[in-house]
């Protein structure tokens, strides 16, 4: 069944290109009025006058370091404020390629301030909104590397895990608020991101590489059809339920008054060792 998006404006991060900038071609499409954030100015201000003159809605551009505090409070505060806002797009993010030992840490210092610290700050600031208003969609940019984090920098899919768990997590308390959260799960994107990242994409295998334009096209369409995560490439969402249902299958013994009997059993036979030993 489809779900409809509520009316009003979206305002969408990393607007500036890429998954971003698509976003707000499809929803501008839809629609809606849209708010543009990113720190290219030059570029928001073209993609807001093509979009304001090829569909007719309002488009503003609002620059914003999303690393920068002071920046980003701005945008928080639009996000908890603004009542005609019903759409977060959270996007905004940075990749770095390689190890994690002997890398740059300050570049990944970078990477957990945006893609973890203001993407959740963003997310709690919407989630506040739009609880308050009793309507509202999150969509909450991640990646497939939350699910493998062996194939990529550790820092960078382990700030994707976290993505994913704070949608969970945020659906669990917004749903009963009226408010729906989507995470959307990507595999590698033909963006600017890989670039910026010093790998370049024409490096990776065509048949692992989507295009931008289908990759939100399937993540909208996952959205209408009502989907917690999105994972664009993936043929048979029956995976995913499977997955769930597994995870969830640990749920009781996540958390008991006693060690597991193997762990248990290891511990009183090494003990006993011991003391005999000492006799």
């Amino acid at each position: 069944m489809t779900q409809a998006l509520p009316k009003g404006a979206a305002l969408i991060t990393g607007a500036s290109t890429g998954i971003g900038a698509v976003y707000a071609d499809r929803l501008a499409k839809r629609g809606h009025d849209l708010i543009l954030v990113a720190r290219d100015e030059t570029r928001l201000k073209a993609l807001a006058e093509r979009l304001t003159a090829e569909t007719g809605v309002k488009t503003e551009v609002l620059r914003a370091d999303l690393a920068d505090r002071a920046q980003r409070l701005v945008v928080e505060t639009r996000l908890r404020q603004d009542p005609d806002i019903s759409i977060f797009v959270n996007n905004a993010g940075l990749a770095v390629a390689g190890g994690v030992t002997g890398g740059d840490v300050d570049r990944l210092e970078t990477i957990i301030e945006l893609n973890i610290t203001a993407a959740t700050r963003l997310a709690v600031a919407a989630a506040t909104g739009f609880a308050e208003r009793g309507r509202g969609v999150i969509v909450n940019i991640a990646s497939v590397l939350a699910l493998a984090p062996e194939l990529f920098n550790a820092v960078y899919s382990g700030s994707k895990a976290h993505m994913l768990n704070l949608s969970l997590g945020l659906n669990a308390e917004l749903a009963p608020k009226g408010v729906r959260v989507q995470a959307v799960l990507p595999g590698a994107t033909r963006t600017e991101i890989w670039d910026r990242a010093g790998h370049s994409v024409d490096a990776l295998p065509a048949e692992m590489l989507m295009e931008v334009d289908e990759m939100v096209d399937a993540a909208l369409a996952g959205l209408d059809q009502g989907e917690l995560v999105t994972i664009p490439s993936l043929p048979d969402a029956g995976d995913w339920a499977t997955f769930e249902a597994a995870r969830k299958a640990l749920g009781p013994n996540l958390s008991r008054q006693h060690a597991a009997e193997r762990y248990r059993s290891a511990a009183w036979a090494g003990r006993s060792a011991a003391e005999a030993f000492s006799l």
